[in-house]
């Protein structure tokens, strides 16, 4: 399928790197409302640089376009994307509040294309891995997950507008903490919970802003934290938070009747999935100090707990699901963004439902509008949105 990219900013340069694993795409070519920063990512991936929007939907031949720009851009992109019959896969949020998202997934069906909307991670084997897990009942019935996005204090201090991909983008400060780490991160353990779940139920939050200051100007300062309740069928309860304040983690804990599935890190691919079913206090500190003191090195974290966990006879690796392998080249993440756009592609030619459909995305808007901005639903909702059943890779 002949595709092109809109918006050259920093999440490109990873979509990018994952392309020679995806051989299925030909990349037409970019477009970037800044020409400096189109031209720039073009050259860096020798790609064909569009000169407006207008020259990108007007393309017979690209039949899919991946909206990558900022997120109070994505309802507009997409919109236009739909009316020129394409294809379109954007990044997370589907729109800044569902009304957007709404709207879209209207379109599309009225036009007859698809929407489908990141993260893709819970395609990713450590997602698939885990979920396999819950659903051979490997701990029991499931009580209770606790699923943490805290990014560190990366602000002021650590200059986070300072940081720069390959092509040359800086990280999009200013627009982060406008739109909220919530909007920006929660998508990543909500899309987990949504497979393993379903459809969330009822949600109870909070929020506040606990560094006003971040070292730049901007316009409205969002959220910094975030922690909600989740409440899922069958009983399940999820406790979910985002920030940039607490240090660094990215984990995933699910408690079950028999026992405990752990992730230490969500945004690697093949993360291992640790598992224990002998309850050890003693064993659980000693664990958990590990954790703390190797966290910011993921693969000396997991080689760590594959060391010491082994002798402890507390954690152990849990048979990973293998699935399609890919290459990312220099990228920094061990993340396979093409997986979305992978499977929706695949879903076409089979002429089957995609699993990270328009109304999976505006389930997530739903859920995290409540998250970031709880005051406006008096602190607890019940949530109207729901979406076909996703179906696991294996």
């Amino acid at each position: 399928m002949k595709i092109a990219i809109i918006g050259c900013g920093y999440v490109a340069d990873f979509y990018l790197n994952n392309i020679k694993s995806h051989p299925d795409f030909v990349v037409q070519g970019a477009f970037d409302q800044n020409p400096h920063r189109r031209d720039e990512f073009c050259r860096y991936f020798s790609l064909n640089a569009y000169p407006t929007l207008e020259a990108v939907l007007e393309d017979s031949s690209v039949e899919m376009i991946l909206n990558l720009t900022n997120p109070r851009s994505h309802f507009s992109v997409s919109a236009a994307a739909i009316n020129a019959n394409k294809h379109v896969y954007t990044e997370k949020p589907l729109g800044m509040d569902m009304n957007e998202a709404r709207l879209l997934i209207k379109m599309a069906q009225e036009k007859n294309v698809r929407l489908g909307c990141a993260p893709c991670n819970v395609l990713s084997d450590t997602a698939q891995t885990v979920w396999k897990a819950i659903r051979d009942g490997a701990i029991g019935k499931v009580r209770l997950v606790y699923a943490n996005f805290d990014d560190g204090m990366i602000a002021p201090k650590m200059q986070p507008w300072s940081w720069q991909t390959q092509s040359g983008a800086c990280w999009p400060a200013k627009d982060e903490f406008e739109v909220g780490c919530t909007y920006e991160h929660a998508g990543y353990f909500l899309a987990w919970l949504a497979a393993f779940f379903g459809p969330a139920q009822k949600v109870t939050a909070f929020s506040s802003c606990q560094i006003p200051d971040k070292g730049i100007q901007v316009d409205q300062m969002a959220p910094d934290f975030s922690v909600g309740c989740i409440e899922y069928n069958d009983g399940v309860v999820a406790r979910v938070t985002a920030g940039l304040v607490a240090p660094r983690d990215k984990s995933l804990t699910v408690i079950g009747d028999d026992g405990v599935l752990f992730v230490p890190y969500l945004r690697n691919d093949q993360e291992p999935v640790l598992i224990h079913k002998d309850y050890d206090y003693e064993n659980q500190q000693f664990v958990e100090r590990l954790l703390t003191r190797v966290k910011s090195k993921v693969e000396y974290v997991a080689n760590k707990l594959q060391i010491k966990t082994d002798k402890l006879g507390y954690y152990q690796k849990y048979p990973m699901v293998k699935g399609k392998s890919f290459r990312p080249a220099g990228s920094g993440k061990f993340v396979d963004f093409f997986r979305g756009p992978q499977d929706m592609l695949d879903s076409i030619q089979n002429d089957q439902p995609h699993r990270l459909s328009g109304e999976l995305g505006l389930h997530i808007v739903e859920l995290i509008e409540c998250l970031q901005y709880p005051q406006q639903f008096n602190y607890h909702k019940e949530i109207q949105t729901t979406f076909p059943p996703i179906q696991p890779l294996i």
